[in-house]
């Protein structure tokens, strides 16, 4: 038997930094995902190996099950219960990717590695299976990579293991609504494991998909009514997350009077977002007005978080090549590099988009159209036999 999951990345269309100061923020999914192939061996393979491929970065890992049950066995609770790896127990995770040999320059893998022996152990119990990913998001550009690769793990362990009912739909099998909750607690074990203390944002888009608003910890579904979609930009330019979100911090300490009314705009501008997408748009002519809407919130949020010092030479660029096309760019998650989407109106010429695209790549940038506000976890089953 062969399960495969697949689970999308995610952007922040508003509110990003601000958030982390009691504003609110809207996030979305994107068309772009991670896929999981889970696989039991057959029952001549008599291998009693777990077998860890990353395809897309040429990587693979294993581990004889019997040394995964003696170093874990101790810590894993009821698969009905999530629970949170020990500090203990992460101690063991790390002798057990450390005996992996990981290149040097590849080493910031080990947190997933970690993630996954965690999840595998918790949820499939000890038996030999072979894991391969694959994943259409760029790593650390701020699009949920890894909460997209720790949804995507647990749906299809927990689909193998019976843990959660499926229901087919029209493009695969769509894990139960109820079912969801559970998957959502075992991605966001994971993903503490990757980053520490995650917002959860990430892995909760990631579960759901459509489009979520929350603030200060409350998350609430929003049904989006207006379609979508995204240039999304990758500069290719790492950035420190933890440093951009304290450079933030220490300026609202510099400036108190003027940051909050930085976050009070982002927080204004999150929330009439959120009811512009939830209105519905009757013709193209309501529609484009919705998206010039749209548009100007983008441009006043961008503005706001150059305030907030957190753009970055590359995202520049951007935003000056979009703009000669009269496109609106912004900044999405961390900023200081990553990624930038730039809003695709609905009437727009399939020529200018080229246009566009081949200019920024001209800057050594790579370039996604993609939808948002899509589909979330999905599952599908492949009997072997």
């Amino acid at each position: 038997m062969e399960v495969k999951a697949r689970a999308p990345g995610k952007i922040i269309l508003a509110g990003e930094h601000a958030v982390v100061h009691g504003s609110t923020a809207v996030a979305a999914s994107v068309n772009l995902y991670t896929t999981a192939s889970v696989r039991l061996p057959s029952s001549s393979d008599k291998d009693d190996i777990v077998k860890l491929q990353l395809k897309d970065l040429a990587l693979e890992f294993a581990w004889p099950v019997s040394r995964i049950k003696e170093a874990l066995g101790g810590f894993v609770g009821p698969i009905s219960t999530p629970t949170s790896c020990p500090a203990e127990c992460l101690k063991t995770i790390a002798s057990l990717v450390e005996y992996q040999n990981i290149p040097e320059a590849k080493i910031k893998l080990a947190s997933g590695v970690s993630a996954f022996l965690w999840l595998y152990s918790s949820i499939l119990r000890f038996v030999p299976v072979d894991v391969a990913i694959t994943s259409e998001l760029p790593l650390g550009s701020g699009l949920g990579s890894s909460a997209a690769f720790c949804v995507a793990i647990s749906a299809a362990l927990l689909a193998l293991s019976g843990s959660v009912n499926v229901d087919q739909g029209h493009c695969g099998w769509m894990v139960c609504e109820d079912e969801l909750v559970l998957l959502n607690k075992w991605a966001f074990e994971g993903e503490k494991i990757i980053h520490g203390k995650p917002s959860g944002i990430d892995n909760t888009v990631s579960t759901y998909g459509s489009m979520i608003k929350f603030r200060s910890g409350s998350l609430d579904l929003i049904k989006s009514n207006m379609p979508l979609k995204m240039l999304v930009t990758n500069t290719k330019v790492g950035r420190n997350t933890k440093a951009l979100v304290a450079g933030v911090s220490e300026r609202a300490i510099r400036h108190p009077d003027a940051m909050i009314s930085v976050f009070n705009a982002v927080d204004s501008i999150s929330k009439e977002l959120s009811i512009l997408l939830q209105s519905s748009a009757h013709d193209d002519m309501s529609l484009t007005e919705k998206e010039e809407q749209l548009a100007e919130l983008t441009e006043m949020n961008q503005g706001l978080l150059q305030c907030m010092g957190v753009s970055h030479g590359s995202i520049e660029t951007v935003l000056r090549t979009t703009s000669k096309y009269e496109l609106v760019s912004k900044l999405t998650g961390a900023g200081g590099g990553g990624c930038v989407l730039t809003l695709l109106p609905n009437l727009l010429s399939g020529t200018i988009v080229d246009e566009v695209i081949a200019e920024l790549e001209s800057c050594g940038f790579e370039c996604f159209i993609a939808g948002i506000g899509g589909k979330g976890a999905e599952i599908s089953f492949n009997d072997l036999a």
